[in-house]
């Protein structure tokens, strides 16, 4: 009796040193595939990048918890793996964010995740070498450049632009040409709108281009300077990539210098997705105005969009009286669905086991075709072999008595490849 004790004893001991030892996320039903990537949470995407991991948190859950990849979509993820979200804090640092790609990757990576451009600019490389592909909050035009293995779920910056250029242009109603310029952030992701086909573009639009005034991407002190060489200048519309806490702070600085389409100086700002929307609205109130947002996600108010209403459900059942106000999660589950939705088409192919991150590609994003997000992006989204954006059509919001208001949606004029 006392060896069949101790043999039991035994038998324990090496079940719980097992357990001990099972990679973390492991399940009991099989197998475990990592996605996320590299979050920014610390420094000025921040905010931003919180929202984004609360969605793969949320959106992890419940497809362990259901399968299925959204309320509409019809094709179930296999019942014998689990999700789990790996990731690390990068500190928007290009060199940390390198390190992390190499020890993520060593762990079984086979999806991928960038932040903010100057991190895609440093990793898209690397990445397109592994084959890894990849989903990213950037959106800019070095993304095609050429077209490698980030793929982007709202249109790049300057297909955003130009459509608010194109909603501009088709309301202005003097006989002389609108004059425009660019109100751009000081870093690589302001910047990526200073391409020649941009200018062209507007130029050919019938817009006549004045020049460039940069912002600091978080300003210290207030663009006064920038903004009174705007009015100097007879500036009618002013474009740039901005975050929030930039772009709160340089709006707040023209109301008070009597600057935007209903004050004494009239003018129209607008910005992409960098600054969402609702993040500003939400900050700014009656304050913002007049103020344009290409490519933004919908506001959590527009319930009546099906991707929203599930945003909600999501945020209550898995975040009780703490909801991300943010909508930037609404890009965060657009990321984690593309992600999950391409390994789930590459296991169509292979067994898990088998499964490379060329697999992933080839089997996975490239076969992704209509992809339905609830009408949290533009438009559905379709990838391929030198396709990398999603989209093929860009929202365009305004701010108007405190409250955002559609204006419609314009084509994507992939202004970069013309």
């Amino acid at each position: 009796m006392a060896k069949i004790r101790t043999t039991l004893f035994a038998l324990v001991i090496v079940l719980l040193t097992a357990l001990s030892l099972a990679p973390a996320g492991a399940n009991a039903a099989g197998k475990t595939v990592y996605v996320g990537g590299t979050m920014s949470l610390t420094g000025p995407y921040a905010e931003n990048t919180a929202a984004v991991l609360a969605a793969f948190e949320d959106y992890v859950k419940y497809v362990n918890e259901t399968k299925r990849i959204s309320p509409w979509e019809k094709e179930k993820f296999p019942a014998d793996i689990a999700l789990e979200v790996l990731w690390r804090d990068d500190e928007l640092k290009p060199a940390k964010a390198l390190s992390i790609y190499e020890e993520l990757k060593a762990k079984g990576m086979l999806v991928y995740r960038v932040s903010g451009s100057p991190i895609a600019l440093a990793l898209k490389d690397r990445l397109n070498e592994d084959s890894m592909g990849t989903t990213s909050i950037a959106s800019g035009p070095f993304l095609l450049s050429p077209p490698q293995t980030i793929f982007t779920h709202y249109p790049i910056y300057t297909d955003s632009l130009g459509a608010a250029a194109d909603w501009f242009k088709e309301h202005w109603k003097e006989s002389r040409k609108p004059r425009v310029a660019y109100l751009t952030a000081d870093n690589a992701m302001g910047k990526s709108l200073e391409i020649p086909e941009m200018e062209a573009y507007l130029k050919k639009l019938g817009y006549e281009f004045v020049g460039i005034q940069y912002v600091p991407l978080v300003p210290t002190t207030p663009p006064t300077t920038q903004l009174a060489w705007l009015k100097q200048n007879k500036v009618d519309l002013a474009l740039g990539i901005m975050i929030n806490p930039g772009t709160q702070p340089t709006m707040k600085e023209a109301v008070r210098l009597g600057m935007g389409p209903d004050r004494e100086y009239k003018i129209t700002f607008a910005v992409p997705n960098t600054t969402q929307m609702a993040d500003f609205a939400l900050g700014m109130g009656e304050l913002g105005n007049g103020y344009v947002s290409a490519g933004s996600f919908p506001p959590y108010s527009e319930t009546t969009t099906p991707g929203v209403a599930w945003c909600n459900e999501l945020q209550k059942k898995y975040r009780p009286g703490k909801p991300v106000a943010s909508n930037v999660y609404m890009g965060g589950i657009i990321e984690a669905v593309t992600q999950v939705e391409a390994l789930r088409l590459a296991l169509k192919a292979a067994p898990l086991e088998k499964l490379k991150p060329v697999d992933v590609l080839k089997n996975g994003f490239y076969k992704i075709k209509n992809l339905d997000t609830g009408g949290l992006s533009s438009t559905h989204l379709t990838y391929g072999p030198g396709k990398i954006e999603g989209v093929d059509a860009v929202r365009v919001d305004q701010l108007q008595k405190g409250k955002i208001v559609k204006l419609g949606v314009w084509p994507c004029n992939h202004i970069y490849s013309k």
